[in-house]
């Protein structure tokens, strides 16, 4: 009973997360007249405050020492910091510029992106299935490329620096609060001239605004927080292939904001590279959970053979002719025989 209330708990958890990534379109034009980099400066800033806090009341604090005595690991997150601030900073852009849907884009490909690099710098190696979607993708963003005269650049960067993101991530092997508080420590101090700078410039809009306005600047560090200790919670709780199915929820509320609350344009084009890339990410769906019950029930048939001790064999001089009772000689009597068969 436990271990479900803890899987319910993860998977409300992932859904939170994933929702509010989701939605979160609707924050940053609140923002406004502050432009893309203020807002991402402020982010970084109060970001750090908040999940500060965080570790504080959770008293996990014994990382640090450690990190700061391996300058690999230290150059990793740098290389992550500074890559998921080109992602951070084009997102908000992109969503104040009405561009909500070509961003959806860029994380409906994301999955994509990943695997292509996996294979390019990791050596990996693709099932046919994967082979058939990483093609359709390809495909799509040529179809999408004629659509808007030009490659979907929003996209392309988003997913893969976002990629890039994850790969570095997965060199750094730290839990989502520790790297995200040691990716914001590396960008607060850029993060923070970057705002005295603009207030000496008379630029700032965190004090000329008002204080609901420097309220919401303030909020960005929930934005960035909250969401990312809820996908922590889930990914302790839940299988990886049902996080692996939560992702597509942010995208899909981008795309219907983008569409139904932004009222940006859908020629027919476009919807056709969206389709492809739909296609591709279903393939690649299926093929996943099609290889994860495939593993699981390898496993489960190693775990049942491993249970069950092996007949001891019978001296030839005592051995007793089958059928005559004797389970080790028997075949049919053998309990293993049976699993096999």
């Amino acid at each position: 009973m436990q271990g479900k209330n803890e899987q319910r708990a993860g998977l409300l958890s992932g859904i939170a997360a994933y929702g509010l990534w989701g939605v979160v379109p609707l924050f940053w034009p609140l923002l406004k007249p502050s432009g893309a980099i203020e807002i991402l400066a402020h982010r970084m800033v109060w970001s750090l405050g908040v999940v500060a806090i965080a570790l504080l009341a959770l008293r996990r604090w014994s990382w640090i020492g450690e990190l700061v005595r391996q300058p690999r690991k230290l150059a990793l997150i740098t290389v992550a910091a500074a890559v998921i601030t080109v992602n951070w900073g084009l997102y908000i852009w992109s969503v104040n510029n009405g561009h909500v849907v070509e961003a959806s884009l860029g994380y409906f490909i994301n999955p994509l992106v990943t695997i292509a690099m996996g294979v390019l710098l990791l050596g990996e190696r693709l099932r046919p299935v994967q082979w058939v979607a990483v093609g359709t993708g390809v495909a799509a963003v040529l179809v999408l490329a004629i659509g808007y005269g030009q490659p979907p650049w929003i996209s392309l960067v988003l997913a893969f620096s976002f990629a890039t993101y994850g790969l570095v991530k997965k060199k750094v092997n730290m839990g989502g609060l520790e790297s995200l508080t040691a990716e914001t420590a590396v960008l607060f101090v850029p993060a923070l001239g970057y705002l005295v700078w603009l207030g000496t410039q008379g630029d700032s809009t965190f004090t000329s605004e008002g204080a609901g306005h420097a309220a919401l600047l303030a909020g960005t560090g929930l934005v960035t927080a909250v969401p990312l200790i809820l996908f922590g919670a889930a990914a302790i709780r839940v299988p990886l292939s049902t996080l692996g199915l939560l992702q597509y929820l942010a995208p899909v509320f981008q795309f219907i904001l983008g569409i139904l609350y932004f009222h940006e344009a859908m020629p027919a084009e476009r919807w056709a590279g969206f389709g492809l890339v739909w296609l591709a990410l279903t393939l690649l769906t299926w093929d996943a959970l099609r290889t994860s019950r495939r593993t699981r029930a390898q496993a489960l048939a190693a775990r049942l053979s491993a249970a069950i001790p092996a007949a001891p064999v019978a001296p030839a001089t005592s051995a007793a002719p089958p059928g005559t009772g004797d389970p080790a000689s028997d075949p049919h009597s053998n309990p293993a025989s049976k699993i096999i068969t």
